[in-house]
């Protein structure tokens, strides 16, 4: 028996029922969406505490056996891949808000917790946490790959909402970071270290957030345009006056068909659409939607519209969040590439522009979406994996929108990380010397390399 066989065995035999290498458990642990991988963990690791999490680590440690931290698998560019198999440490057990702490617009809680069991948790606070990626996704993975999603444009990122964090590092030791203050200048900052580290230095097991109030008034309208580049010029517009929207959202035609008929949207058309949300007062809202629409008309903007009640809100965003299903359904046994970049505001227009006509150039009528209030959109590729010439066609439109938004002093990856699929680009993106200084953090907090190996960047 070889040290990782041993180490796998003190771990069944630590664990017991919490500790799985049945093949339909390993399966489900392989990746995540948007990314299919024929490589397996070795295990399945059910764990519900920073203590279970640290003991875990410490026989892996030993044993030198890699490990991929999982939370509700929602992520896009292969970040759950194991590559050299291991252990995948299922983080869901840990759901439990420890702390809400409404008079400081903080909250403590564990890793596996979603975004939507927080905001159940805060419904009776008056506050709410605004973040909102599209998926239902654990606030861990969220800080692991620095999510944002669409209210970042007013309330940021998971950069900008983490006060700090509990992490098991690689050999174990369990460290805290950040605290309840709303600023500090005492060292390191290593909660920014491991904000979008995609677990490679260490597991995320507690985080304390801000939270915010709920606004007065929240009021939701939609808008169609006769072309994606008209939408994206509204947008840069309304910025540029600093309207300070909480949301806004663009669909392009395939995207809003797919979206009609997903989510059964009723009295709208298959046309470049912008989904907009307004938090404020109720003489701040009715300023922000009059100018916005005012700006829309600029623009041909038609069928400007306002959904009044939370009924016709949720309708509208159910059906936003629903979109990436809704692009599957288009191609029914298609795979798809899920990509997303972020470009500077004054070049939204121009890069979504280019990414469409390239698109179509290569057969391809691709689904966008975006949450281009700050430059970023998604585009999803639809290819059959067994025609050749149309996974490499989807390979060239992947590279050819993040050969763009490098262009235009971008970056690759706005909110989906980089993964397994970004690598290449990270070293055009940051330089060589940027990328070797990554590595060297990694080798000095990892030098055994067994937290989530070979993603981000080779260390060879």
């Amino acid at each position: 028996m070889n040290s990782k066989q041993q180490g796998l065995a003190r771990l069944k035999n630590v664990f017991g029922d919490q500790y799985s290498d049945n093949a339909t458990a390993r399966e489900q642990h392989s990746c995540g969406e948007s990314f299919v991988s024929e490589l397996l963990p070795d295990a399945v690791l059910m764990l519900n505490s920073t203590k279970a999490v640290a003991e875990a680590v410490c026989i892996c440690s030993e044993h030198s056996i890699p490990i991929i931290a999982f939370g509700t698998g929602t992520s896009l560019e292969g970040q759950l891949v194991p590559v050299n198999g291991g252990v995948s440490f299922d983080l869901t057990g840990m759901d439990k808000v420890l702390e809400i702490n409404a008079e400081d617009f903080d909250v403590k809680l564990q890793a596996g917790v979603t975004r939507e069991a927080l905001n159940y948790a805060l419904k009776t606070s008056g506050l709410f946490f605004p973040l909102d990626p599209g998926a239902n996704a654990s606030l861990g993975g969220m800080a692991s790959t620095r999510a944002s999603g669409t209210n970042a444009v007013r309330y940021g990122t998971m950069k900008e909402v983490v006060l700090g964090l509990t992490v098991v590092t690689p050999n174990g030791d369990v460290i805290q970071t950040g605290g309840r203050s709303r600023k500090s200048a005492a060292g390191y900052d290593l909660t920014h270290l491991y904000i979008g580290a995609e677990g490679t230095l260490g597991i995320i097991t507690e985080l304390r957030l801000r939270i915010f109030p709920v606004p007065e008034q929240i009021r939701a309208a939609v808008c169609s345009f006769s072309s994606v580049n008209q939408a994206a010029q509204c947008v840069i517009e309304c910025m540029q006056l600093a309207v300070p929207l909480a949301r806004i959202e663009l669909l392009n035609s395939c995207q809003m068909g797919a979206c009609i008929e997903y989510s059964k949207l009723q009295g709208f058309t298959a046309q470049p659409t912008l989904f907009m949300e307004f938090h404020g007062s109720k003489s701040s809202v009715d300023e922000q939607v009059a100018l916005v629409e005012s700006v829309a008309q600029e623009y041909n903007g038609d069928d400007f519209r306002c959904a009044e009640t939370l009924e016709q809100r949720n309708e509208l965003w159910k059906a936003r969040h629903q979109a990436y299903f809704a692009c599957l359904a288009l191609n029914p046994g298609a795979s798809v590439i899920s990509t997303d970049v972020c470009v500077p505001i004054s070049k939204l227009a121009e890069c979504i522009e280019l990414s469409e006509a390239k698109a179509l150039e290569l057969g391809f009528n691709c689904p966008l979406v975006g949450h281009v209030g700050d430059g970023n959109f998604h585009l999803i590729i639809p290819f059959y994996p067994d025609n050749q010439e149309q996974v490499e066609a989807a390979n060239a439109l992947s590279h050819y929108l993040v050969q763009q938004a490098l262009a235009m002093q971008g970056t690759c990856t706005g909110e989906h990380g980089i993964g397994l699929r970004k690598k290449a680009y990270l070293l055009e993106e940051h330089g060589a010397q940027a990328v070797q200084t990554m590595r060297l953090i990694k080798q000095a907090l990892d030098p055994k390399n067994i937290m989530n190996p070979g993603k981000i960047f080779d260390l060879a």
